[in-house]
């Protein structure tokens, strides 16, 4: 138990590469798979919102170009997805630059797993956004043109609103997605957790000890997150009747 503790202890010796308080490395690898999570789920977000509405109201070219959009993303591995748009957004930066006559781009690896994970996020919000807001009750729609309310204050005062309900479910699972699917940076070399675990079982040779631990933390960040989406839901779901009968 002394070595347990010592081998996940939060100094710094692992810097020196001795045996013990790789903790540390954990926590910090952590604290970026978080950060890139919440930014991937953000960024999904605003692409599914927008996504959503243009499957939903968009023209033909435009429901067109987003089915591909979605179909593609959702039928390719994420590691493969990860890979070609990590190395080849990468190299579209890079040209760019160097056609302005720039040098090359040292790429961020917080932005850029944002901007990877991020975009396969919008294909999965695209399609959860655009079943909640068909979920929406016409009648509201029309009661609010009737009022001749413009169309994007009908989507914030009305549908987005309404919508929420329906959608919080299935955004509680893209947003677990994310944080696990922040693993697979591991292969482009970003320092998040399951690096950061594999670093360190490699040093120690504890290989049981280190991917438990990290196992234990991504179970922790599951357990917290389904606790602050129930609440959003039950938020959410204000006024509306359940099931068993009555108003929440």
């Amino acid at each position: 138990m002394t070595g347990l503790f010592e081998l996940l202890g939060l100094g710094a010796s692992a810097e020196l590469l001795s045996l013990s308080g790789w903790g540390g490395n954990l926590l910090r690898g952590l604290a970026n798979s978080l950060q890139i999570a919440f930014g991937a789920f953000g960024l999904g977000l605003v692409i599914g919102l927008f996504g959503a509405y243009g499957k939903l109201y968009g023209g033909k070219v435009t429901r067109d170009l987003l089915a591909i959009y979605t179909t593609v993303i959702r039928a390719v591995p994420e590691l493969v997805l990860i890979l070609i748009l990590y190395y080849v957004g990468s190299d579209i930066i890079n040209k760019i630059s160097e056609g302005l006559g720039g040098g090359r781009v040292e790429i961020n690896g917080v932005a850029a797993g944002i901007w990877v994970l991020g975009v396969v996020q919008g294909a999965y919000a695209t399609e959860v956004l655009r079943g909640a807001i068909k979920a929406v009750p016409a009648g509201q729609i029309e009661a609010a043109k009737s009022y001749g309310m413009p169309a994007f204050m009908i989507m914030r005062r009305v549908t987005i609103p309404a919508m929420m309900s329906f959608a919080v479910p299935g955004l509680a699972n893209l947003w677990l997605i994310a944080t696990k699917d922040t693993a697979l940076l591991a292969v482009v070399g970003f320092n998040e957790l399951t690096l950061e675990t594999r670093q360190a079982a490699s040093s120690t040779r504890a290989y049981f000890t280190f991917f438990l631990a990290a196992g234990f933390l991504y179970l922790m960040v599951t357990l917290c997150s389904g606790a602050v989406f129930a609440r959003i839901e039950k938020w959410a779901r204000r006024g509306q009747p359940s099931l068993r009968g009555g108003t929440r």
